[in-house]
């Protein structure tokens, strides 16, 4: 059938649209248009079909789009209608529906057209419709669209959306930050009342949700007082508010706070939630307060309520982040106890844990348990293994774990990439973290500030400061502004390149700009400065810092006391020192090592031994360089047995020496005079080894250089310091002194004390003759006295048995020239 014929076709019966009630034949035809739609010839069907039910189009279009389940057929039908001769045009509630549909099924780029088109046409929106597009865009985050529409609704329809529409935009604000325009449309809102004086545009999710928005803020009170002020106004009381303002107090810290407004909801006759307890114990788990947290895991379970797995991980997180580890363990037991099963989350934190303290294949382990029990791993569960491998150097298994969060279907966010490339310049691979920017700005993934920072941080430190500026240039180019933390980088780089008046001049151009350094700028600053010797403009810093209420911490004062010490200005070390101790900071090892080192300048050995000592009150673990400037002090003091003695502790101590350590005292022995040593009475059971070693070694006639590096390697050895005997060793070998028999021996010795003993002939090489390996023998018994009370170590059995193949092999010599022989004859 023509279409010219249908156009002159009438109707007889024209159904009303807004009627709910549809005859059969309209439910038919609706049904017939939606099959029809599918097929490919579905133009010249519908036609036909529509000439056979005498229905104009328009008249029952949006009754075909409200029952459709595919925009795209709903789409398809619509410009069909729209454009056939014989129809009257579609109306308002035609393109509702459509705008329905289209929103259903999130098809944003079309809405936004058939709203133009609506515009166009002076065609207005159904509320309904209207409702619907809020929703959605509230939804999905589209704040500005949805705060557009609501006011739309109010121009054109003169009355609020409907309360579920609003609550959806509410939400959507108070989710993306926006909390004082959600207060000030829920102002808005309060106003609107129906016939029987009730608000019909909000209700009590609406209340909690603002009051939601404010605790995010830290307007606790203000939250509480919207609340009391709503009470009895279509507000009804719930124990949801109070658990809205408990996590608020939490949130900020106010524990005390919390505490209160639980006693008042039991007050109330209000019975407290899995919720209540869940935000108690997360606030409570992060102050660290873990008795309480007990108490209220046991109320919990008083009233009846099962633990679920967010909270068992809250706790357990924050005993992992507080140092509790074997707690964290216990928690998890009594997790399993319950038949509480762990989730991803779960995983994560214990992935993570395991990450941070080095436990990598603990945590390698757990990610296939994890694969195991069909969980999916996502980007928190492979970021913490990504940071471990980077720190390990392993690159290649850290840029796998980028591609692996890309297969769990999470796109490597800033957040992935930041922790890779804050790996590598850990680790000093500057190069490496350069291509991986580039790499992620490929990918539509640009830098923030604070990878910006990083990655100029590593240049400055690799020497490679032009290349630093010309990443602040990318950066300007981009229009993200330096902060506090990308000056201070700047500063420094400054200052590691030999220039700080340029170094001062962007600090105090960055101060003009408004942009407060913080203690880390000042630090900075002062450290630069010090690092000149410009210690009257250093304290002048200080006292801005102070003025600018930014109190001093450990770090600057160190930095004063280490700068004043090397001006040779002690007293004036010993003043900052004061002053710290005056401000109850704990003095750091820095500040120990620094004002150590002043006095061992001035020869004051008794006064740096004090404050050796001292460093013990505060539980500080001296470092290699605070053991190494007492030794070089003793040394040159003439002091060697204070000086071996600290080397020795040093050693028990696991701090392991440097060769300065070893310079001083191989100097400190062999500057000592020959009679002097010969005249030290020899006891086997001395604690000082290395004395009585080196003792031994110049009566037997060795040369006092080797004596001392062979006594130093002894003493390393008797602490299982084989690693660092044999880098001892290398270097004794660069100076022209082959592997001997007292080094050999000790060398022995310390495989011996490690349990490495099978291992000697693949990493002890040597060329000892039979002489050679006796008197390796004999130094053996001697450190079998030191070290076995004078048992027969594995060392010197395996020294007596080269020396017994080494007879053997003589004898066999022998017994083959006397067959030579006879066989001539």
């Amino acid at each position: 059938m023509s279409k010219a014929v249908l156009s002159h076709i009438k109707p007889r019966h024209r159904p009303n649209p807004s009627s709910s009630y549809l005859p059969r034949r309209i439910k038919n035809l609706i049904v017939d248009v939606i099959q029809i739609l599918k097929t490919h010839h579905w133009q010249d069907s519908l036609e036909s079909r529509f000439a056979d039910s005498e229905i104009i189009v328009s008249d029952v279009a949006h009754f075909v789009i409200d029952r459709m389940h595919d925009p795209e057929l709903g789409l398809k039908f619509f410009n069909w209608a729209s454009t056939i001769p014989f129809s009257s045009p579609l109306n308002g509630v035609a393109y509702s529906s459509l705008l329905k549909l289209l929103a259903k099924y999130r098809v944003f780029s079309q809405i936004d057209l058939v709203l133009q088109n609506m515009k166009a046409q002076n065609l207005k929106p159904t509320i309904e419709a209207f409702n619907t597009l809020i929703c959605v865009y509230g939804e999905y985050g589209l704040v500005n669209r949805a705060i557009h529409l609501f006011h739309t609704v109010c121009e054109l329809h003169n009355c609020f959306p409907s309360v579920v529409a609003n609550n959806s935009l509410l939400k959507c604000l108070v989710k993306n930050g926006k909390v004082d325009i959600a207060c000030e449309l829920y102002d808005k809102m309060l106003e609107k009342h129906g016939d029987d004086g009730m608000n019909v545009v909000v209700d009590n999710y609406s209340t909690s949700i603002v009051v939601k928005g404010l605790c995010d803020l830290g307007k606790v009170e203000e939250g509480r007082r919207l609340i009391i002020d709503r009470w009895g106004k279509g507000c009804v009381p719930q124990v949801v508010f109070y658990n809205v303002i408990i996590d608020g107090y939490c949130k900020k810290g106010d524990l005390n706070g919390a505490t209160r407004v639980l006693e008042e909801l039991k007050f109330r006759g209000f019975l407290p939630t899995l919720e209540t307890y869940g935000a108690l114990i997360d606030g409570f788990c992060k102050a660290g307060e873990f008795q309480i947290v007990d108490q209220l895991m046991k109320e919990l379970n008083v009233m009846g309520l099962n633990v679920n797995v967010q909270v068992f991980n809250n706790v357990i997180d924050a005993q992992y982040k507080h140092g509790l580890v074997e707690e964290a363990a216990e928690m998890m037991r009594r997790m399993n106890e319950v038949g509480c099963e762990p989730d991803i989350t779960t995983f994560n934190i214990l992935i993570n844990f395991l990450c941070r303290v080095g436990r990598i294949k603990e945590a390698e382990e757990l990610m296939e348990k994890v694969k195991e029990r069909r969980l999916l791993p996502n980007k928190f569960s492979y970021t913490p293994l990504m940071h471990a491998y980077c720190k390990q150097g392993d690159y290649v298994m850290a840029s796998d774990m980028l591609f692996k969060i890309a297969e769990a279907g999470d796109k490597p966010d800033l957040v992935a990439y930041g922790a890779f490339i804050h790996g590598v310049v850990a680790v000093g691979e500057i190069d490496v973290a350069l291509m991986v920017q580039e790499k992620m700005m490929e990918k539509g993934v640009f830098p923030d500030a604070q990878i910006y920072n990083i990655l100029m941080s590593g240049l400055c430190k690799k020497g490679m400061f032009p290349a630093a500026k010309l990443l602040l240039s990318e950066m300007l180019d981009r229009n993200l502004q330096p902060d506090a933390y990308v000056y201070a980088t700047l500063v420094d780089g400054f200052i590691r390149n030999d220039e700080l008046d340029k170094a001062t001049t962007l600090f105090e151009t960055a101060m003009s700009k408004g942009i407060n350094p913080g203690v880390v700028g000042y630090n900075v600053m002062i450290k630069g400065l010090c690092k000149f010797g410009k210690m009257t403009n250093a304290m002048s810093y200080l006292h801005k810092m102070k003025n600018m209420h930014h109190a001093p911490d450990e770090y600057t004062y160190s930095t004063i006391i280490d700068g004043f010490v090397k001006q040779h200005d002690l007293d004036s070390s010993l003043k900052m020192f004061g002053q710290m101790m005056k401000q109850k900071y704990k003095p750091n090892v820095v500040a120990y090592t620094s004002l150590i080192n002043g006095f061992c300048k001035k020869a004051d050995m008794s006064r740096a031994a004090i404050f050796f000592r001292g460093m013990q009150s505060f539980n500080l673990e001296p470092n290699v360089v605070t053991y190494t400037i007492l030794i070089g002090g003793f040394c040159k003091a003439g002091k060697l047995e204070k000086a071996v003695s600290l080397f020795e502790l040093m050693l028990m101590k696991n701090c392991l020496p440097n060769d300065t350590t070893f310079h001083y005292l191989v100097n400190g022995l062999t500057n000592i005079t020959k009679s002097t040593v010969l005249s030290r009475k020899y006891d086997e059971y001395d604690r000082s080894l290395i004395l009585d070693f080196f003792a031994t070694m110049i009566s037997d006639g060795w040369s006092d250089v080797i004596a001392a590096y062979n006594s130093i390697i002894v003493c390393l050895c008797k602490h299982g310091m084989v690693d660092t005997a044999q880098l001892l060793q290398t270097k004794m070998l660069r100076k022209g002194f082959p592997m001997d028999s007292v080094c050999f021996s000790a060398l022995l010795h310390g495989f011996c004390q490690t349990g490495n003993l099978k291992e000697w002939r693949n990493t002890i090489s040597s060329d000892l003759n039979k002489i050679e390996v006796r008197t390796a023998f004999e130094y053996s018994l001697k450190l079998d006295k030191y070290l076995h009370h004078g048992r027969l170590s594995e060392a010197s059995i395996i020294l007596q048995t080269l020396i017994e193949d080494s007879k053997f092999s003589d004898q066999s010599d022998k017994n083959q020239r006397v067959t030579n022989l006879q066989s001539r004859e």
